[in-house]
Order: structure tokens, then C-alpha cells, then sequence
């Protein structure tokens, strides 16, 4: 019997513990309480009369999300500019992840440096960066005027946010496709042409399935941070960009109305542990038909 395991254990349970299990059980007790005009500002879950505890729940806070059209729409619109980062994401970064993966060895080093490269400036000053390109009269405003295409408002827009999200997390996407893609077998890739399989058809058939791992990998890293993304659509997007994380930051910021910020993540958590395991269960039965 191995005795060393538990304690191997030990600290990354702890740390679960300590960074996610207990901020969640504070979040939810918060979220299950009631705003008052108090420092902080909501009502404590249990009172005392005399020796007689009283215990005050009050789920009205996940019901008003649940019902409010304006978290529905903040939920719905978070998911929906998640999913098509995401998917921008991969559309971009297997193709780049593919040709670092396929370059010669000598040269791997130089081209993830590049991937990785905007990471050594601040992410506040990048993100500003694009708004200097963005906006009227800065670099892609002229470029356009240049090539004689008429003056399009970039700055402020969908298509602005989209563009910092992807550019923010696509690093993200690379990383775990590149590190999966080292790992295959060119043998099989030569088999298959053997075979005679066409380049496209080997794809489809040996490279694409046995990526899957990183796919999905690199969809989680882009996907989860991007649902609850606030400062990009802050600074990026136009007013019309209510995410779930500026929705959030006015209830606990500008309404100081803790339990319902506090209800809104615990929504929130709910959705991103549920939605990933959905679609990790969905995949493998696909996985398991096809096979």
C-alpha cells in the first residue's frame, strides 16, 4: 500500500481548499443573503435571539437572474462572444500551431518566442495599443484610406472587442495544439499516404483526430477567462457590449448590491463547470460512435 500519496495529495487539496472552495462557499453565502445599507453591505445569514440561532435565506437574488431579462441578456451575449472567440481562436491557431509543429527543429524556438512575445508587455498596454489603431485617424483608419476604402467606425464596436479577445487569448490556443502536435507520429501521416490518401484527406483522417486533445485543451483556456472578460469589452466595445463581467462589476461596484453580484458569479461558476463537462461528455460519445 502506497502511504506517501496522501500526503502527495495533501497540498493541492489544500490549496483547492483555501483559492476555490472556500471563496465559493463565501460568494454563495453572500449571494443568499440581503442588501442593506451597512458596511459590508448585506445582512448576516445567522442572528442570534438570546441562545436561539436564526438562520435568514433568501434565494430572491437567483431568482431576479433568473428571470430579469437583463442577466438573461448578459449571460446570452457572454456566451455568444465567448464561443465565437473561441472558435476565431482555433480557426487561427491551428493553422499557426500546425506550421511551428511542421517547421524545421532549429527554428521552433524562434517562432513560439513570437507567439509568446506580446506577454512580456502589460495587458492594459496592449489593449490600449489597439485602441490607438482602432480609433479615427490612427493606423488601420489610414491604412484603409490608402487602399481608397471609405471610413469605417472601428473603434468602440463588436468588431473591436472581438479583435482584442482573440488577439488577447490566442497564445492561449497555440501553446496546447503546438505541445500536441509535436507528439504525433509522422510515420502515420506517411502511411497514410502510402495508402494513398491525398494531404487533405490525411489531415481530416490522422492529424485532425489525434489533435482532439489539444483542441479541446486550448478551447477551455480561451473559452472560460473569455465569458467572464470585462476589461476588453470596457475599453473596446461600445455600450451596447453588456458581458456578464461589466454587468457584475456595476452591481458590486456602482450599486453595491453584493448579494446580487454574488448570486451572479455563482450563476456564473455554475455555467462554466457545467457547459465544459457537456461538452466533454458529448465529444466522447461521439468519439466512442465513430470508433
Amino acid at each position: 500500500m502506497n502511504h506517501g500519496r496522501p500526503v502527495v495529495l495533501a497540498l493541492p487539496w489544500f490549496w483547492l481548499a483555501m483559492f476555490l472552495m472556500a471563496p465559493a462557499a463565501i460568494m454563495l453565502r453572500i449571494a443568499l443573503s440581503q442588501a442593506t445599507d451597512s458596511i459590508p453591505p448585506y445582512a448576516p445569514l445567522l442572528t442570534w435571539s438570546g441562545w436561539a440561532p436564526h438562520l435568514h435565506i433568501d434565494a430572491t437574488n437567483f431568482v431576479r437572474i433568473l428571470t430579469d431579462p437583463l442577466y438573461r441578456r448578459a449571460f446570452t451575449l457572454s456566451l455568444r462572444v465567448a464561443g465565437l472567440s473561441t472558435l476565431a481562436c482555433l480557426l487561427i491557431g491551428y493553422p499557426m500551431a500546425l506550421a511551428i509543429a511542421r517547421a524545421p527543429a532549429n527554428r521552433r524556438a524562434a517562432l513560439l518566442l513570437a507567439v509568446m512575445l506580446p506577454f512580456w508587455t502589460g495587458f492594459l498596454m496592449r489593449i490600449n495599443a489597439w485602441i490607438g489603431l482602432l480609433q479615427d485617424g490612427g493606423w488601420i483608419d489610414t491604412a484603409l484610406g490608402w487602399i481608397g476604402l471609405p471610413h469605417v467606425p472601428l473603434l468602440y464596436t463588436d468588431t473591436a472587442m472581438y479583435i482584442g479577445i482573440v488577439y488577447t487569448y490566442l497564445p492561449f490556443m497555440v501553446m496546447p495544439l503546438y505541445a500536441r502536435l509535436t507528439r504525433l507520429d509522422p510515420t502515420m501521416l506517411e502511411a497514410a499516404g502510402d495508402l494513398g490518401a491525398p494531404p487533405w484527406r490525411a489531415f481530416l483522417s490522422v492529424t485532425l483526430p489525434l489533435s482532439l486533445p489539444g483542441v479541446w485543451a486550448g478551447t477551455l483556456l480561451v473559452f472560460v477567462p473569455a465569458v467572464g472578460e470585462y476589461v476588453i469589452p470596457d475599453l473596446l466595445g461600445g455600450p451596447q457590449a453588456q458581458l456578464v463581467g461589466r454587468v457584475l462589476w456595476e452591481e458590486f461596484f456602482a450599486n453595491r448590491d453584493w448579494p446580487t453580484a454574488a448570486a451572479l458569479s455563482c450563476i456564473l461558476l455554475v455555467v462554466l463547470l457545467l457547459l465544459p463537462a457537456v461538452m466533454y461528455q458529448l465529444v466522447r460519445r461521439a468519439r466512442g460512435a465513430r470508433a
